[in-house]
């Protein structure tokens, strides 16, 4: 027993798929964009975060190293 498979139609899908997966990624680009431009504003998340480094790289380096440590306790 032998199954045809029609390419053009397989070839259809796989560009359909492609090109669905290519909308998926740019819109979760252009989210992700959007949302650190937001936290880059003056008094925004990402601004503080980068005065307190500005300030204190060290303290601010070992936090972050504790926080990795911890986070990778738990896995």
């Amino acid at each position: 027993m032998t199954v045809e498979v029609d390419a053009p139609t397989v070839l259809d899908k796989a560009t359909e798929a492609v090109h669905d997966a290519r909308e998926a990624v740019q819109t979760t680009s252009r989210s992700l964009a959007g949302a650190i431009d937001a936290g880059r504003r003056p008094g925004g998340l990402l601004d503080q975060l980068a005065r307190l480094t500005r300030k204190a790289p060290l303290q601010f380096l070992a936090v972050a190293f504790l926080l990795g440590f911890i986070v990778a306790q738990r896995r």
